[in-house]
C-alpha cells in the first residue's frame, strides 16, 4: 500500500506542486494550507507521513507538531522551514519532528528523506528494548540500565537506524544516506566518528563492527 502523505504548507503554488509531483511518485497525497486545518484533518483521519511547514498562518507549525506529540501519534513528521540555524533544527527535532529540511530544498533530497521516513512506518509504539538499552523514538530519549543517556541528534539517528535493522549489519554508506542525506558535503568517515561516540556512551560492546560489511547492534 502506498504511504499516505499530508502536506501542510501555506505557499499554495509550492504545496500544489508537491502534491502533483509526489502523487506521480506513488504517494497518496492530501494538502492543507494552515495549521488549524492541519489539526482538524489530523483529528479526523490518519496519515503515514506529514510534511509540515513551520511558519504557518492561523496556528503555527510548532503547535501542530506538539499536537501530534501529545496525541502520541505514530505519524512520521518532516518539518520544513526557512530557518537554517542549528538551533532551529534542534528546536524542530525536540518538538517531535523525525526530520528537518530547510527551504529552499532540492526535490530529490525531499524524495530521499520521504523514502527514509517511509521505512520507519510501523515502528513499535513502545520503542525499542535491547538488553539494558531502551529507546523512545518519538520522545527521542535513551536509557541504559534505567539511567537516561543524552545523545546528539546525529548519534540518536544512527542508533535508530541500527535498531531498525533488527540485528542485521548496516553499511556505513546506508547509515550516511539515511542520517546525513545526499545533500551533505561530508562523507562516510563521519559515520565512524559517530559510532565511536555511541560506544563511549552506550558501552564499548554495544555496537559490533562486521569488517567489510558494517555495524550491528548487540544486546
Amino acid at each position: 500500500m502506498s504511504p499516505r502523505l499530508l502536506i501542510v504548507e501555506d505557499e499554495v503554488p509550492l504545496a500544489d506542486s508537491l502534491r502533483a509531483g509526489l502523487a506521480r511518485e506513488g504517494y497518496e497525497v492530501d494538502v492543507v494550507y494552515d495549521g488549524a486545518s492541519a489539526v482538524t484533518m489530523l483529528s479526523q483521519g490518519s496519515w503515514d507521513i506529514v510534511v509540515l511547514d513551520r511558519d504557518l498562518p492561523v496556528l503555527h507549525g510548532d503547535f501542530v507538531a506538539r499536537f501530534l506529540r501529545d496525541q502520541h501519534s505514530p505519524v512520521r513528521l518532516l518539518m520544513l522551514t526557512a530557518a537554517a540555524e542549528p538551533s532551529d533544527e534542534i528546536a524542530g527535532l525536540d518538538l517531535g519532528a523525525d526530520d528537518y529540511l530547510t527551504k529552499p530544498f532540492d526535490y530529490d533530497v525531499l524524495l530521499a528523506r520521504l523514502r527514509a521516513l517511509a521505512r520507519r512506518i510501523g515502528e513499535p509504539p513502545g520503542g525499542y528494548e535491547l538488553g539494558a538499552l531502551r529507546v523512545d523514538p518519538r520522545a527521542r530519549r535513551v536509557w541504559l540500565d534505567d539511567v537516561e543517556v543524552h545523545l546528539r541528534p546525529r548519534e540518536f539517528a544512527v542508533l535508530l537506524e541500527l535498531l531498525r535493522a533488527g540485528g542485521a549489519a548496516v553499511s556505513p554508506a546506508s547509515l550516511f544516506d539515511s542520517v546525513w542525506g545526499p545533500e551533505d558535503p561530508t562523507d562516510e568517515a563521519v559515520v565512524k566518528t559517530v559510532i565511536h561516540s555511541l560506544r563511549k556512551k552506550l558501552g564499548a560492546d554495544s555496537i559490533t563492527t562486521i569488517h567489510g560489511v558494517g555495524y550491528r547492534m548487540d544486546p
